[in-house]
């Protein structure tokens, strides 16, 4: 049977409230009554709760990580960068959905601060929210999102540079109808890419379509049923951008079902270089970023706790594989040593 804090304070000769006192250095004991209270603690192998520690400092030594998905390609790697700099702080960290809305646990973790600060990727929870709980103990980051406050800190891609680039790459290789492969309406990152799409039709004097034929949610599913209606109404594009990876090649498999060729018929660019973008065939062209950068530096950002808002923005690099047409832009490897060159000098962009 362990010793409990009580068998510290007898061997001691202590109250039960002097040893905590002692073991967490305080002020209000003096240095001969916290020898006295160590040397009782070493001779029986005490370990303090850490449970109950943690509830003395009211802190849980832990991190939220809040999505609106826990499936799919892209989120693994953000996880993973946001998992290295928790461990590096000895924290522990819990990645939740905010699937059920007001009732997640993400949700309730939020509002009841059951976690030390919170990283948020997605638009289920509510700026309100957000901005009524975030404070000096409770900082939070908000990923490809902006949203300003005390203690609510931001990390962007260049979502909207990214878009033209994809759209300026296909006019650059003669595509002159390209459709938009929308996700989430309401979603900022697909917004900004959409935007960026526009703004390279109207540098080049290309008519930019009256509305967005194709919505794909963001699911590998959606592009596919998107590209399948598309081919159905008889209007077929010469290339499409997708604003994402898996709605890319969604869009690819019903093409290729329909027998059309890619690039050959129909050039297609995704969006943020997941990693089974070089495996399907046709090689995906996208736009990548550093989803682990993405995720350590907003991690980072909750441990430094500034009430000034912080905003981060990374940069973005058009990556040409064999769906567009290969020709010019950056090569795979290219794309490669700039992350890593990038992860090396910690590069970005701050405003």
């Amino acid at each position: 049977m362990s010793a409990t804090i009580k068998d510290v304070a007898k061997m001691a000769g202590v109250a039960v409230s002097t040893v905590s006192y002692a073991l967490n250095n305080s002020p209000k004991i003096s240095e001969e009554t916290r020898r006295k209270v160590v040397r009782a603690a070493e001779a029986l192998n005490f370990r303090p709760s850490g449970a109950a520690r943690n509830l003395k400092k009211r802190k849980s030594e832990t991190i939220g990580l809040f999505l609106n998905d826990l499936g799919g390609p892209f989120y693994s790697q953000v996880i993973e960068g946001v998992q290295e700099i928790v461990a590096s702080h000895d924290y522990n960290l819990i990645v939740c959905s905010t699937y059920g809305g007001e009732n997640s646990s993400a949700h309730r973790f939020l509002r009841e601060k059951f976690v030390d600060g919170a990283i948020i990727m997605g638009t289920a929870i509510s700026d309100s929210l957000i901005l009524q709980v975030a404070s000096e103990s409770f900082p939070i980051v908000v990923l490809d999102r902006e949203l300003r406050g005390d203690y609510v800190h931001n990390v962007l891609i260049t979502n909207e540079q990214g878009g033209y680039d994809a759209v300026a790459h296909l006019i650059k290789l003669g595509r002159r109808n390209i459709e938009f492969l929308s996700g989430p309406s309401a979603a900022f990152d697909n917004t900004q890419r959409y935007e960026g799409y526009k703004r390279a039709l109207l540098e080049h004097d290309l008519p930019v379509p009256k509305r967005i034929a194709m919505h794909g949610r963001f699911l590998e599913a959606g592009g596919y049923q998107a590209v399948k209606l598309l081919l159905a109404s008889k209007r077929l594009p010469d290339a499409i951008f997708a604003a994402n990876d898996e709605m890319a090649i969604g869009a690819i498999r019903a093409l290729h079902e329909a027998g059309l060729r890619v690039p050959e018929d129909i050039a297609i660019v995704g969006f943020d270089n997941i990693n089974l973008a070089p495996l399907i065939r046709p090689a995906l062209s996208t736009i990548g970023h550093s989803k682990f950068e993405v995720g350590a530096i907003a991690t980072q950002l909750v441990f430094n706790a500034r009430k000034e808002e912080d905003v981060i923005i990374l940069p973005t690099q058009l990556i040409a594989r064999q769906s567009c047409g290969f020709s010019g832009g950056v090569s795979e490897q290219d794309h490669d040593n700039l992350v890593a060159s990038i992860l090396h000098v910690g590069g970005r962009t701050k405003h």
